[in-house]
């Protein structure tokens, strides 16, 4: 089954326990400093996120971020696709238009962590951070993240594995200053692939990372 996770939520989970988990390393830490005022604080997040269909919605109002209307619309995305085409020239990311009001980026699996891991690798944590900061200037946007795994394994651990990868890299662009109440993270396992899982190649495309980022409208 696909688990849709709102960040601001599975946040409050995390510190509920009492752990973190480092996306860099994927090491487990207790962390007891400021956990109930941080709980209060994602929890009202939580709250405006999950009232209905207007869940995200109500977040970003509440957040204070305005939406786009009319020809404003175009011209913010152009402008937010160009500073993400300059700031990830050669990094191997695919950033496309989908359309006037979308942007996709294309994270490969092989590119961004290490085989059958989910920490991000180390090396590709400042591109991230970078893209994560080209958001935090274009705030009047969403951004969904979304866990892709290929055919080797059980369908339950691909789904496990693709659901961790989504939220790591959505804790890596809260880092690079994008708010918690702008991302939703989801896995799909091996549900949707673009490629053959027949093929190595096939198999190294399916295993990705997307990252929608669409014009917040209202």
């Amino acid at each position: 089954m696909i688990r849709k996770f709102l960040i601001a939520l599975a946040s409050v989970a995390f510190i509920a326990s009492c752990t973190n988990v480092d996306p860099v390393t994927g090491e487990r830490t207790r962390n007891n400093t400021g956990t109930g005022a941080i709980v209060g604080a994602l929890a009202g997040a939580a709250a405006g996120t999950l009232a209905g269909g207007d869940d995200r919605r109500n977040a970003l109002i509440g957040a204070g971020i305005g939406a786009l209307a009319g020809a404003a619309i175009g011209n913010y995305m152009d402008r937010t696709y160009q500073n993400l085409r300059e700031r990830l020239a050669g990094t191997g990311v695919g950033v496309t238009r989908v359309n006037q009001q979308q942007i996709l980026l294309n994270f490969p699996a092989d590119l961004t962590f290490d085989f059958d891991r989910d920490a991000v690798k180390s090396q590709f944590v400042p591109t991230l951070r970078d893209v994560g900061g080209v958001l935090r200037d274009y705030e009047q946007t969403t951004v969904d993240v979304y866990g892709h795994a290929d055919s080797v394994g059980s369908d339950a651990y691909n789904q496990q594995l693709s659901e961790r990868r989504a939220m790591n890299v959505a804790s890596v662009l809260i880092q690079g200053g994008v708010i918690r109440q702008r991302i939703i993270a989801e896995g799909f396992g091996e549900s949707r692939p673009i490629a053959s899982n027949a093929t190595d190649d096939g198999r190294a495309r399916n295993r990705r990372v997307e990252v929608y980022i669409s014009a917040f409208t209202g």
